[in-house]
C-alpha cells in the first residue's frame, strides 16, 4: 500500500483529500502546518508527499527546500490556488515534481498521482546532511567538511534516529526504542550522557533539551 503525506492546512480540504485518497486504496498521513509538513516529510516510508504553498508557519516552498536539503527524493506533488508562472516555476526549481492548481479535478489528482507512483520510486539516501556534517548509513562514517568524526555504535545510531525524525521531540523511551532497541533496559541518565557526547562531536546547537518531554534535532 502506498503512503501519501497531506500537508494541508484547511481542513476542509485535507479530510476530502484524505477520504479520497483513501477510497482509492492508499494510506494517509497529514500534517496541518509547515513545520510539522517538513519534520514528517522526512520520515521514511512515504511514497508520495501533496503539499499545498499557503501554510502558517513555514510555506510550501520552505518546506519543499528543507525536505530536499535532508536528501529526501520523495515526490512532491504542489497544491496551490497560485498561478503565476513564476511560483509555479520556483516550486519545480526547489525539487517538487509536478503542479496543480486549485481548484482541481480529484480525477485529474488521482491520475497524476498514479503517474508520480508509476514513474518514481522515492529511496531514503545513504548520505544524510546537515551544516557541513555527512552522515553515511551505508558505512556508518559521519564527516566534517570531509574529515571523519569518530563516533560510538550507539551515538551513530542515535544521530540517525535524530536525522530521520528532525524537528520532532523524541522521549528518552522512544531514543531507547530506536537507537537500543525494545525491551533494552536503559537508565535516563544513560540516555543523557550519549547525546552530551554526540554534542560535542556534531555541535550542540543541532540537539535541543526540551524540558520534561525530551530531545530535538533542529539541525
Amino acid at each position: 500500500m502506498h503512503r501519501i503525506l497531506i500537508v494541508e492546512d484547511e481542513p476542509e480540504i485535507a479530510r476530502a483529500l484524505e477520504d479520497d485518497l483513501r477510497l482509492e486504496g492508499y494510506e494517509v498521513e497529514t500534517a496541518g502546518d509547515g513545520p510539522s509538513g517538513a519534520a514528517r516529510g522526512t520520515e521514511p516510508g512515504l511514497d508520495l508527499i501533496l503539499l499545498d504553498v499557503m501554510l502558517p508557519g513555514k510555506d510550501g516552498f520552505e518546506v519543499c527546500r528543507e525536505i530536499r536539503k535532508a536528501g529526501v527524493n520523495t515526490p512532491i506533488l504542489f497544491l496551490t490556488a497560485r498561478t503565476h508562472e513564476t511560483e509555479k516555476v520556483m516550486g519545480l526549481d526547489l525539487g517538487a515534481n509536478d503542479y496543480i492548481t486549485k481548484p482541481f479535478s480529484p480525477r485529474e489528482l488521482r491520475a497524476r498521482i498514479r503517474a508520480r507512483l508509476r514513474d518514481s520510486k522515492p529511496v531514503q539516501p545513504d548520505v544524510l546532511r546537515f551544516d557541513d556534517i555527512e552522515v553515511d548509513e551505508q558505512r556508518a562514517e559521519v564527516r566534517r567538511a570531509g574529515q571523519l568524526i569518530e563516533t560510538t555504535p550507539l551515538e551513530f545510531k542515535l544521530l540517525v534516529t535524530f536525522l530521520h525524525n528532525r524537528g520532532r521531540v523524541l522521549s528518552r523511551d522512544k531514543l531507547i526504542d530506536l537507537a537500543w532497541g525494545r525491551d533494552t533496559y536503559v537508565t535516563n541518565r544513560a540516555v543523557d550522557a550519549h547525546i552530551v557526547n554526540l554534542r560535542r562531536k556534531v555541535g550542540s546547537e543541532s540537539i535541543t533539551s526540551v524540558r520534561g518531554m525530551g530531545y530535538r534535532f533542529d539541525g
